[in-house]
């Protein structure tokens, strides 16, 4: 009796230092604990989180349409409403509403890439910026921007896009499937790689320099100047990545465990891990194809959902997608507030909603590595 009651405890207990989380979160079978969390409870409470964060994000999204150096907030919903002249109605609603729009999807399909990459790769330091994809995915754009023409349009772009991230996401993984696939292993590769590439990048950008001003939205990630056919290239993608992503959820489950317990329950894991990784592929070429990097996009949305949802990709997912639309959503109303404050040449160029996001997130990074350090160090001890 008395080795029974700790065995309970160990199995209601997740304990947030360990990775990956599914191992601790997924009490054993026949418990109690299963018993007392009945799946309807967990479904309600899950789609009580989703719906708040969707409720947020529309706050957000609203607040990012009425902020901008142009015109006042009182003038922006003067043109939502119609009450507004002609100019400043087809500001907004050619210019600012697609912005948001675009935003908001690129938010949501690199927030998703991220859940999806630090679940297979089972590190949580994965993101698309660490791991050669997003890298191979500006490489791609900017090369079709430099090629010009129908690869320089919207679609264009996306698909050049997809094949460098494809390319980069390959480089990765035939780099680990030599050196093993140990998680600091695996993160310092990715970050080899993604020195690599943008290297490249740079290579393109140097052998056309009449081109670097209008690049630096790829580098740095930026939503001015994104319109309707933005827009329009990038949802078909986003939908595509979250239906592939709910479907492929139970066995991004198993992967997120181990190999081993993956290949015990039936299933094949090299095929399986090469088709969600192509989700997060897709995802990430789409946004970067519409609106550049946007560095650590994809690393904080995971985290900030997990510490809400859980580490059940059922509701994982969905919510890395609307952590990552609230998370570009508030770094453009700062990058729009901090243009307005800004006087001269130095404002009417703006500031980039990806150096807020870089900046941010280098934080936040930080403070996931310290924490994962003091975790390690509580182990060997």
């Amino acid at each position: 009796m008395t080795g029974r009651a700790p065995a309970r405890g160990a199995a209601e207990r997740q304990d947030a230092s360990t990775w990956p989380p599914g191992r601790d979160a997924a009490p054993a079978r026949g418990s109690d604990a299963v018993r007392r969390r009945p799946v309807s409870a967990v479904a309600v409470r899950g789609t009580a989180l989703l719906v708040g964060g969707a409720a947020l994000v529309l706050v957000l999204g609203a607040v990012q349409l009425l902020v901008g150096s142009t015109l006042t907030p009182a003038a922006a919903l003067a043109a939502l409403t119609g009450s507004a002249d002609p100019l400043t109605t087809s500001i907004v609603l050619d210019l600012r509403v697609p912005r948001v729009l675009t935003g908001l999807a690129a938010g949501a399909a690199l927030g998703l890439a991220g859940a999806v990459l630090q679940g297979v790769l089972r590190n949580p330091l994965a993101a698309p910026e660490v791991t050669g994809v997003g890298s191979g995915a500006v490489l791609g754009a900017v090369a079709a921007t430099t090629a010009g023409g129908a690869a320089a349009g919207p679609v264009g772009l996306v698909l050049a896009a997809l094949v460098g991230g494809t390319v980069g996401g390959g480089i990765l993984l035939a780099l680990v499937a030599r050196a093993g696939a140990d998680p600091l292993r695996l993160a310092v590769l990715g970050v080899l790689v993604s020195a690599v590439l943008a290297g490249a990048t740079l290579l393109l950008l140097t052998a056309q320099p009449q081109l670097t001003g209008s690049m630096t939205r790829w580098l740095v990630g930026s939503l001015n100047g994104r319109g309707w056919e933005h827009w329009a290239a990038l949802w078909p993608a986003l939908l595509a990545c979250l239906l592939s992503g709910m479907l492929s959820a139970p066995v991004l489950g198993l992967l997120t465990v181990d190999d081993e317990h993956a290949r015990a329950v039936g299933l094949a894991v090299a095929p399986a891990r090469a088709g969600v990784l192509g989700v997060a592929v897709l995802a990430t070429a789409a946004a970067v194809a519409a609106v550049g990097s946007l560095a650590f996009v994809g690393l904080l949305a995971p985290h900030a959902a997990r510490a809400v949802t859980g580490a059940d990709p059922r509701l994982l997912l969905p919510g890395a997608a609307l952590a990552g639309a609230a998370t570009v959503a508030a770094a453009d109303v700062v990058a729009q507030l901090v243009t307005s404050a800004v006087p001269g040449e130095a404002g009417r160029i703006g500031v980039p909603t990806g150096a807020v996001t870089a900046v941010f997130g280098a934080v936040v990074l930080v403070g996931i590595v310290r924490r994962r350090s003091r975790a390690m160090v509580g182990e060997d001890r």
